[in-house]
């Protein structure tokens, strides 16, 4: 290689080192979480069939932490006075000690401790109380977003949702059947057709976003069995990102699995207006209730998709 292009190489990298060095940084803070452990009837269908489901914070599922790579989360969990089991809570975006800090606390207790989000992602949390199967299946789950603190590390999104696939065993207590595997419906957010007014004339709700829009879908899977073969009919991923890391990265994906206990960041882009119907294409667990229309249309809510309103309750 003769000296002037060795230079040029050499400069070249140089730049492109200079540029990483400096791109934004979002500065480490300290992140404050506090949820409740709370018994309750939660309705699962969209005519207000009523389920005994434990959950955090009287939700299925659980609040969406949302913190930065590299941010330090101080999390406590109440086990309210009125439950009747203990609980506990394992955070997969968490690297610590398991035996104390995922200890399960009796009703009236409640346990602190420190994490540090070190790597981007979306990360499961759930109770891990004896027996784990059922406390998950019972609705104690949700999603913590840890953005990258490289804020140029994934395309801009224009809408954010966040899903949460689940299996619904009707008798809540029938720790057998769980193990088993023997559910009755596979659901999104914990609902039967919760965003699927094609299946369900009583559902009212859908993911909006609007034609050429980047719609970006924050993916767990909660199990406890069942994987999800996650697909969108009528579309093509744009972007997966395995885990939701931004290194783990493919491009136009039709369907991406995604395991229990697991997560990924999936993107949308649709050139058209129309629908299409995100689904686990195990189509015996998608029949059962995991379908979730996105609605493309130049009117679409504003607000949609953004904000608190990327878990549509």
């Amino acid at each position: 290689m003769s000296s002037t292009k060795y230079l040029g190489v050499f400069l070249g990298g140089l730049i492109a080192a200079s540029v990483a060095l400096f791109a934004p940084q979002a500065q480490a803070k300290v992140v404050k979480v506090t949820f409740h452990a709370t018994e309750v009837d939660l309705p699962i269908d969209n005519k207000g069939t009523l389920y005994k489901t434990w959950t955090f914070d009287g939700k299925v599922p659980g609040p969406v932490v949302r913190v930065t790579e590299g941010d330090t989360v101080e999390f406590t969990l109440v086990n309210d006075k009125a439950n009747k089991v203990s609980h506990s809570m394992d955070f997969h975006a968490a690297r610590t000690n398991v035996v104390t800090d995922f200890a399960s606390i009796k009703p009236g207790e409640s346990k602190s401790y420190t994490f540090t989000a070190d790597y981007p992602g979306v990360f499961f949390y759930h109770c891990g109380s004896d027996p784990m199967i059922q406390h998950v299946a019972r609705g104690m789950f949700g999603v913590i977003i840890v953005d990258p603190k490289d804020a140029k590390a994934l395309p801009k999104a224009d809408r954010e949702y966040v899903l949460v696939q689940s299996e619904l065993y009707n008798n809540p207590e029938d720790v057998n059947t769980m193990m088993q595997g023997k559910w009755n419906n596979v659901v999104f957010n914990g609902g039967i057709f919760k965003y699927d007014p094609v299946h369900d004339p009583n559902a009212t709700r859908f993911l909006a976003a609007k034609p050429g829009e980047r719609v970006r879908i924050y993916f767990v899977n909660a199990g406890p069995n069942e994987f999800s073969a996650f697909h969108p009919i009528a579309g093509i991923w744009d972007k997966v990102y395995a885990g939701g890391n931004p290194k783990n990265v493919s491009t136009g994906m039709q369907t991406f699995v995604v395991g229990p206990g697991d997560g990924a960041i999936f993107d949308l882009i649709s050139p058209v207006e129309g629908g299409n119907a995100i689904v686990t294409h195990s189509l015996k667990s998608a029949l059962t209730g995991s379908i979730a229309v996105v609605l493309f249309s130049k009117d679409a809510d504003p607000k949609a998709g953004k904000g608190e309103q990327i878990l549509v309750r």
